[in-house]
């Protein structure tokens, strides 16, 4: 039942961190126009079960007229929003109230601002004080805050476990694993994170894609609207949703006979790996390239 969707309003990022999952940065390519969103709101309005509308990224800041716009167009069509920012632009608490303002008037619902030693390792952070900015305009917001992946105790049978809150998808997998304790694939058999069989939110990217996870798309909805794909989605038939429900990553990499290890952090990275090596296989599923951190042809936006 999809109750919300988020849009990766540009892959386009001030900043280049670690633990990104979809390997954004200055130099990432892709943005929403106000077209394709408006579009995209339309068609949304056709799933009876949809309730909030996110903005997202990449920074979506960085496109502020069209990320303000969309906010309005949302809230017009009664959807609840929210937006995800590293709030760059907070250099000081007065500064980010002008730039929170357009969003409290429009009556965002949540604010989740990005704040730990992957963005900032200043004493008082951006985002500390846009929370500050954003409290004082009686705006409604919350801190994201991912550690750097550790080993932080032992679990059972003395196995360690690997803490931090990060996913080890996209650019974690490159800058992220080195060092910490691994597991031996065959006990990595489920997805412990998503629904793949009933997904309750997907991100929307300006290529089309919708993502179930980073890089695992449901389909296009510039060749299908929305409201169709997710009335159509039929995980069991998807090939590499199928797999995933079945068995988890171990079972993805049997399926297709793919070999890429014996051991991983943990399910993520397996899959991430996995699915990696099946691009070219099922370019229509697993994609844009930039979430695998590959340079292909240039990729035009549609719609």
């Amino acid at each position: 039942m999809l109750t919300g969707i988020h849009f990766l309003l540009t892959y386009t990022c001030n900043w280049e961190c670690d633990h990104c999952f979809l390997f954004c940065g200055p130099r990432a390519e892709g943005t929403f126009t106000l077209a394709q969103i408006r579009r995209i709101l339309e068609d949304a309005k056709k799933i009876p079960t949809l309730e909030w509308v996110y903005f997202e990224g990449g920074e979506p800041t960085l496109f502020y007229p069209i990320l303000v716009e969309g906010v309005r167009i949302a809230r017009e069509k009664g959807f609840r929003t929210g937006i995800v920012t590293n709030a760059y632009w907070a250099t000081c608490v007065e500064d980010a109230k002008l730039w929170l303002k357009p969003f409290a008037e429009l009556g965002l619902e949540d604010l989740s601002l990005s704040d730990d030693e992957f963005h900032s390792e200043a004493e008082q952070t951006p985002a500390q004080r846009a929370r500050i900015a954003a409290e004082e305009l009686g705006m409604p917001t919350g801190t994201i805050c991912i550690e750097r992946p550790t080993v932080e105790r032992t679990g059972e049978k003395g196995a360690p476990v690997v803490g931090g809150g990060g996913m080890l998808r996209g650019r974690a997998v490159e800058k992220l694993t080195e060092g910490l304790s691994t597991r031996p694939a065959e006990e990595l058999t489920t997805c412990p994170y998503e629904d793949l069989e009933s997904p309750g939110r997907v991100h929307l990217d300006p290529f089309g894609h919708v993502h179930l996870c980073q890089g695992l798309s449901m389909g296009n909805l510039w060749k299908k609207p929305l409201s169709e794909l997710d009335g159509t989605y039929d995980a069991a038939e998807h090939p590499i949703c199928g797999p995933l429900i079945q068995g988890g990553p171990l079972a993805l990499a049997r399926e297709y006979e793919i070999d890429v290890g014996t051991r991983f952090v943990d399910e993520c990275h397996y899959c991430y790996l996995v699915r990696k090596a099946l691009r070219e296989r099922f370019p229509a599923y697993l994609a844009p390239p930039l979430v695998y951190g590959l340079e292909e042809e240039s990729m035009e936006p549609e719609g």
